[in-house]
């Protein structure tokens, strides 16, 4: 949690909720601890999105170890709100899904093209390699003089 002790000595300025709202930002403002006067877009978006009432009454429910997670998500779901008006950060999570599902596919594919490929070279090697198989292949292909050689 930020701290506020610059604005309680009456000189500083009031936090971003404050002057975007355009009220005096008073000692106990439940915003300025979240929302400082260096970072206005954040605010601006949250209040877009979800509206300063809204977002003082989540606030003020919530135990105080918790304001700065809650403020943390409705950030990133007001920034998500503003560039996907529709389907916000699910829009982004299905994007995602999407692209993992592709490349889990994509890696499968590669996947079977180095089996399929190993055991391509594991069976020529296997093939070059064994006296059996060479001396089966040259009885095949001359089927006709070995058989005249044994009669």
């Amino acid at each position: 949690m930020k701290d506020s002790n610059s604005r309680k000595q009456g000189a500083a300025s009031p936090c971003a909720a404050c002057k975007l709202l355009r009220r005096r930002c008073a000692e106990d403002c439940v915003f300025a601890p979240y929302f400082p006067a260096e970072e206005p877009h954040k605010f601006a978006s949250v209040h877009k999105v979800f509206g300063a009432s809204n977002v003082n009454k989540m606030l003020q429910d919530l135990p105080e170890h918790q304001r700065e997670d809650a403020v943390s998500s409705l950030v990133y779901e007001a920034n998500a709100r503003v560039r996907d008006p529709v389907y916000g950060c699910v829009g982004a999570i299905s994007s995602l899904q999407q692209q993992i599902d592709a490349l889990q596919t994509q890696l499968a594919l590669a996947q079977a093209e180095a089996v399929h490929m190993r055991m391509r070279h594991y069976s020529s090697s296997a093939e070059c390699a064994s006296p059996s198989t060479r001396g089966r292949r040259s009885h095949n292909h001359h089927p006709k003089s070995s058989e005249s050689f044994w009669h």
